[in-house]
């Protein structure tokens, strides 16, 4: 038999190998962005991407990165 052991600060999972049930184990993980998370689309013009900006820690929707901008002419 073979046991494998899985220790969080909080719980201990044992499985047995030998049990042909099946077994989950979930935990919560990180969550989205919270609702006062926001795009900026104060200067959005015609096919403006949305971009991260870190500087202000918000989505944008601007000028800085267009369907034109990525291709550098082309069709996006």
């Amino acid at each position: 038999m073979t046991t494998v052991n899985i220790t969080t600060n909080k719980n201990t999972v044992t499985v047995d190998e030998s049990n042909s049930s099946v077994i989950t184990v979930s935990t919560a993980g990180p969550q989205g962005a919270s609702a006062t998370d926001k795009i900026d689309l104060d200067n959005v013009i015609n096919k403006s991407i949305v971009y991260y900006d870190s500087t202000s820690s918000s989505l944008k929707a601007d000028a800085t990165w267009t369907t034109s901008s990525l291709t550098n002419g082309g069709n996006f």
